[in-house]
């Protein structure tokens, strides 16, 4: 039996233009973009498949763009007959999964995660704060690295565990590049700085983590229809109450991505579909585990060919 698990991008997948060819003229799908702009008051649409990019990459457009897009796409999927076992996402990603699990409604995601990606630029100042990608070095020396940096007064903590070979840390930006050439000293093979606006996942966004507390307890989460793997435990999850404290606890916590993509396969899934732009989480289940099958639906295209291979497969 084929057990299909929906994987979910987060920030740095989005691209001008995505999701326009699906749209094209599905009233059902229209409606995901006019209802982002209702609920959020300006044109996200307009960012979205106009641009410029400078607007889109910002932290709070990008969250609920890709938000967006990502929950057209699996409703897409499900309208074709095609259901997850499981669903996941990567940081931001993980309020697309929990849509596409009913945890969360459409309106109060989108709101959500655009207050989310405020309160993440708002925590430290643009240039205080950086994250950088290590490649070639295990977690244990990783994370020994980052304490031993951590101590000497700069913040810095493993933030991103991808898949093997490939960590990013994150904290101030003096604690990530000390970090960053203790990793090579330690025999990393790169240091790649990211190009992201803060210190995601780090003890540094624990003011943003107390604002989204007070954010999310003021809208209603439904136990989840299809479990959820939590970016923070690594496990699935159904219970609301749980979800609303994990989500809190996500942002200045690791995520968890190559053991979340593990327990999915030990769980038997052998199909992943990444629903939005991109095929950067598609990429990392095929370094974690190359015996699955992937699929990335971004477009119309990619959209068919699932439907065509997977539409009349029985799973469960």
């Amino acid at each position: 039996m084929t057990k299909i698990a929906f994987i979910f991008p987060g920030q740095g997948s989005q691209s001008v233009g995505m999701g326009q060819q699906l749209i094209g003229n599905d009233q059902e799908s229209k409606k995901y973009y006019e209802k982002a702009d209702e609920v959020l008051g300006f044109s996200l649409s307009n960012i979205m498949l106009e641009g410029p990019a400078e607007e889109l990459t910002k932290t709070y457009h990008a969250q609920p763009a890709l938000l967006t897009t990502s929950t057209m796409i699996a409703k897409k999927l499900l309208d074709a007959g095609i259901s997850p076992e499981y669903t996941a996402g990567h940081s931001l990603g993980e309020y697309s999964a929990l849509v596409a699990s009913n945890v969360l409604s459409f309106e109060d995601a989108v709101l959500l995660v655009h207050q989310r990606g405020l309160y993440m630029n708002e925590a430290v100042p643009a240039g205080e704060g950086a994250m950088a990608a290590i490649l070639g070095l295990d977690k244990d020396t990783l994370v020994e690295v980052t304490k031993e940096v951590s101590e000497g007064g700069e913040t810095v903590q493993v933030a991103n565990l991808n898949c093997p070979g490939q960590i990013v840390i994150s904290g101030t930006a003096v604690g990530v590049e000390l970090a960053s050439a203790k990793a090579k000293e330690a025999g990393a093979k790169r240091a790649i700085p990211l190009v992201v606006s803060g210190p995601f996942h780090s003890e540094l966004m624990r003011p943003a983590a107390h604002k989204l507390n007070t954010a999310i307890s003021a809208i209603t989460l439904q136990d989840a229809k299809t479990p959820v793997i939590s970016n923070v435990t690594a496990l699935p999850v159904t219970e609301a109450s749980n979800i609303q404290n994990l989500l809190v606890e996500q942002l200045y916590s690791p995520v968890r991505w190559e053991e979340s993509v593990q327990k999915m396969i030990e769980l038997g899934v052998t199909t992943f579909i990444e629903c939005g732009p991109g095929k950067v989480l598609s990429g990392l289940v095929k370094k974690i585990d190359r015996s699955v099958t992937t699929y990335c639906v971004f477009d119309e295209e990619s959209l068919q060919q699932v439907m065509t291979e997977l539409g009349d497969v029985k799973h469960g």
